[in-house]
């Protein structure tokens, strides 16, 4: 039996954050504003993940208003939510992820991000696609105020 899901994740850039995305710093003037470490490619990924088993959003999990999650590191969030999917009873098949952001370019960081995945979801490098684009100068990421990632999984019954 196989499952899909489908993620989507926004932030607003912020001055004073580091851009975390993957579980990666991009070295860039601007973070992202969120309750947690705001990684909106790994938020992205955790929703299409919980999407996939049909139990709702990120928010149900770790909701923005509970302080524990406060500056939150995603990735450990991620781990949190491999485990429900293991307990679920299913495996993942593949990842793809794009992250919309007219800057920084992401071209040199997209290896890591993806090793940084592979390592932590224990699944193999080429079973996770991310890429990275603009929306050419359009909307609020072409605009400079923030970032969007979307996600698909492929989930497969152990």
């Amino acid at each position: 039996m196989f499952r899909i899901g489908q993620g989507y994740d926004v932030h607003k850039f912020a001055g004073d954050r580091d851009l975390i995305l993957g579980g990666v710093k991009i070295p860039f003037e601007l973070g992202l504003d969120g309750h947690s470490d705001a990684d909106v490619l790994t938020h992205a990924v955790m929703d299409a993940l919980i999407g996939a088993l049909a139990l709702g959003d990120i928010g149900k999990f770790f909701p923005d208003n509970d302080p524990k999650f406060k500056n939150a590191d995603s990735i450990l969030l991620l781990r949190e939510i491999l485990s429900v999917v293991s307990e679920k009873g299913y495996n993942i098949v593949n990842i793809d992820a794009t992250v919309v952001a007219q800057k920084p370019k992401l071209r040199d960081y997209i290896d890591e991000i993806r090793k940084n995945f592979a390592k932590e979801l224990n699944i193999p490098l080429d079973c996770i696609s991310v890429k990275a684009t603009t929306e050419e100068k359009l909307g609020f990421t072409g605009n400079m105020e923030g970032m969007k990632s979307y996600c698909v999984v492929l989930l497969s019954k152990k």
